[in-house]
């Protein structure tokens, strides 16, 4: 595979500044990595600068445009642990005491539903009973002020419950 010739014609080809991939497709047969491998193996490192090359390009001037730089919060490492913000919600008090039944006017279907209705799933929806709170929502949210408290726990709250059951 690599005889004297094709050696001596490597050496002289690698010294005019053709590439490994030029080399190969002069020499024939053999691959850009062979000829980079036998180039290490015969520690042929000068190489010839073609003209282009060996003037360095001009730059082109900026332009002095303001830099905008974003600015992220200071925190770094593993930030798993980290406390989440929390956010502080009023919710509004509902008239009736007892909110875990559900007046049968103000239950709904998935085609009742709409922006001004509570979403709150109640029983199995596999069952024929199965139905919407359909109460009005508070502000912002897409249940009524109890379902709003059960969904939206404080999070210390939900601690504390965990610690409870364990």
């Amino acid at each position: 595979m690599w005889t004297d010739e094709r050696v001596e014609l490597l050496k002289k080809l690698w010294n005019d500044g053709l590439s490994a991939s030029q080399i190969a497709v002069e020499l024939g047969g053999i691959t850009r990595n062979a000829v980079i491998g036998k180039v290490h193996r015969l520690g042929l490192s000068g190489r010839a600068k073609s003209p282009a090359a060996a003037v360095p390009r001009q730059r082109k001037p900026r332009a002095a445009a303001p830099m905008l730089r974003v600015t992220r919060p200071a925190m770094r490492g593993n930030t798993a642990l980290a406390r989440a913000p929390v956010y502080e919600v009023e919710y509004e008090q509902e008239v009736d005491a007892v909110a875990t039944v559900v007046p049968m006017g103000q239950r709904c279907t998935l085609l009742e539903l709409n922006e001004g209705k509570c979403r709150w799933p109640v029983g199995d929806p596999g069952s024929q009973d199965f139905f919407f709170c359909g109460g009005r929502t508070s502000e912002g949210l897409p249940y009524c002020g109890y379902h709003a408290r059960i969904a939206y726990q404080p999070v210390d709250r939900r601690r504390d419950k965990r610690l409870v059951r364990s």
